[in-house]
């Protein structure tokens, strides 16, 4: 696995990726959610925040991080890449070269407070 700097050009890859994340991981999430957030990110939050992508040997991207004022503002991981280590490599890639030292979790997302706990993050605060 390697990590780039992502283009415009890879953009829809993404948009995918992170579609089929969002469907896996974030239950709290409904169709019509999705449907209007998904423009938005394939818009303007791509564009907002410093994009980095994990690429396997084919070239093809298994997961992105964005990250904005040192906040993860984005982590997803294709579906068939998951509990691979790709977000683990994504995300201390972000803390060494993209100077992230916080994010935001939904309490609605288990799995996403326990893997960034479990890399060192601890909670700080709570809004609603």
């Amino acid at each position: 696995m390697k990590i780039d700097i992502t283009t415009k050009s890879e953009y829809l890859e993404l948009i995918e990726i992170w579609e089929s994340s969002v469907r896996a991981t974030h239950d709290f999430l409904s169709d019509g959610n999705i449907s209007s957030l998904k423009p938005l990110i394939l818009e303007h939050y791509f564009d907002a925040v410093d994009l980095r992508v994990a690429k396997n040997d084919n070239n093809k991207i298994a997961g992105f991080i964005g990250v904005s004022d040192c906040n993860v503002e984005m982590l997803f991981i294709s579906p068939d890449n998951r509990n691979m280590g790709i977000g683990s490599l994504l995300l201390k890639n972000a803390i060494e070269n993209q100077s992230a030292n916080k994010v935001d979790v939904n309490e609605q997302n288990p799995d996403a407070i326990g893997f960034y706990k479990h890399l060192g993050f601890s909670v700080i605060g709570r809004s609603p």
